[in-house]
């Protein structure tokens, strides 16, 4: 197979794309669509006729069948976004060839340290060559590792007609970091009957299932007064906000939980003597368990406005995505052909796990496109500390050239 997945992440790396989760817009800022249409671009040069970015940011193109059998139209999904939380902009990779397990002091902050015992998948990288932005910004594998695996799977499908397979479509997101990556998609035109996000972390590994989601926010209403003469009057919304933020048990925490546990995390506060608002995101792999959560929440809230009577807050509840593993459990195929693809690729044993966390393919999945997550081999996301090795990516594009002949032979 001739990769092409190094040159093209080292390109798709230095265009800013990082979404914004305070626009209206969609996309949330219009410089993740320069990405697209340098990915328009290549499908193009590559002969993906159809390739295109709509209004809203999506890129789109299809990569025809060569046999005659009646295959199921599968999609390979990524995201061209990176993460508000860290700067994506001058991001400068560098590339540590064979790497023999030192620690990666990052030139432009040499304060930034990327550690073996800190990071214990590069215990598996010995000889590979490792990617990492230069230590003041994400490097942006998440997710163009995984958009630099696929772009090299067509390349190697398009280029190699014995290798048999049914049609494939192709779909870029933009705003995956920001939970609106598929708002917009248009699934009639999609025209996909399974999916693939390729967004996932350790080489060789599928997720199939996702936590259920729901977002918060607290409203707390309290009384102003003159701060002089504010004995017996005042009821700050601040300070009310804060109690509620200190009651949250630091077992429902992300900082104290692992596995397959939830939690309730305030991720956002601000506000004034009169009027505090507190942001939360709730997590648990279960419906039950979320709903435990909002009730947590609600009791909490219930209990520490109680003491001050002409103030009140408000809690509201919003539904973010679901599981997918309730919808991949009533399509077995889709990970059982993907863990097939996977040994064929060379992991005899995949991994086969639940993410904390959740993908684009957590809505498709309940939008009609059953959609677990395969790796791409990025580490460390959404930090400076962000990582990833040459050969997971090209792993990652092999398996999905595997994929494709899976879904064809099983036709």
């Amino acid at each position: 197979m001739k990769h092409t997945a190094k040159e093209r992440f080292l390109q798709y790396v230095t265009v800013d794309t990082q979404s914004d989760p305070d626009s209206p817009s969609q996309p949330s800022t219009e410089k993740q669509k320069n990405l697209g249409r340098i990915l328009v671009k290549e499908l193009l040069e590559m002969g993906v006729s159809d390739a295109h970015l709509d209004e809203f940011g999506y890129v789109y193109g299809t990569i025809p069948a060569n046999t005659d059998k009646k295959v199921p139209v599968i999609c390979f999904c990524s995201h061209m976004d990176t993460s508000p939380d860290c700067s994506g902009e001058g991001v400068r990779p560098m590339i540590h060839t064979k790497y023999k397990g030192q620690d990666l002091i990052l030139p432009d902050d040499k304060s930034v340290v990327i550690r073996m015992s800190e990071h214990p998948d590069l215990k598996d990288q010995i000889g590979n060559d490792i990617i990492t932005a230069s230590g003041t910004t994400l490097l942006g594998a998440d997710n163009k590792a995984g958009l630099a695996a696929i772009m090299s799977a067509t390349h190697i499908l398009l280029n190699n007609k014995q290798l048999k397979h049914g049609k494939i479509r192709i779909l870029f997101t933009p705003d995956e970091e920001i939970g609106r990556g598929v708002d917009k998609v248009d699934m009639k035109k999609l025209g996909a009957k399974f999916g693939y996000t390729i967004d996932g972390e350790t080489a060789g590994s599928i997720e199939n299932e996702t936590f259920s989601a729901d977002g918060a926010v607290v409203t707390i209403h309290g009384i102003s007064a003159h701060p002089g003469f504010a004995k017996g009057k005042m009821e700050n919304a601040l300070k009310i906000a804060a109690r509620i933020v200190a009651k949250f048990p630091d077992k429902l925490s992300p900082e104290h939980t692992e596995g397959m546990q939830g939690f309730i995390h305030p991720v956002h506060f601000e506000g004034n003597i009169e009027k505090a608002t507190i942001k939360l995101i709730l997590r648990d792999f279960t419906e039950a368990g979320l709903k435990r959560h909002c009730k947590t929440l609600q009791r909490i809230v219930d209990s520490v406005i109680k003491p001050f009577p002409n103030s009140r807050a408000e809690v509201k509840i919003s539904e973010q995505y679901r599981n997918m593993g309730k919808v991949l459990r009533r399509h077995p195929q889709v990970v059982a052909n993907a863990l097939e693809a996977l040994k064929r690729a060379g992991f005899p044993n995949p991994i086969q796990s639940s993410i904390r966390g959740g993908t684009d393919g957590s809505r498709l999945s309940f939008m009609g496109l059953p959609c677990p997550n395969l790796f791409a081999g990025e580490h460390a996301f959404h930090s400076k500390q962000e990582w990833v090795s040459v050969q997971d990516m090209e792993k990652a594009a092999e398996t999905m050239v595997h994929l494709a002949q899976v879904w064809e032979e099983k036709a």
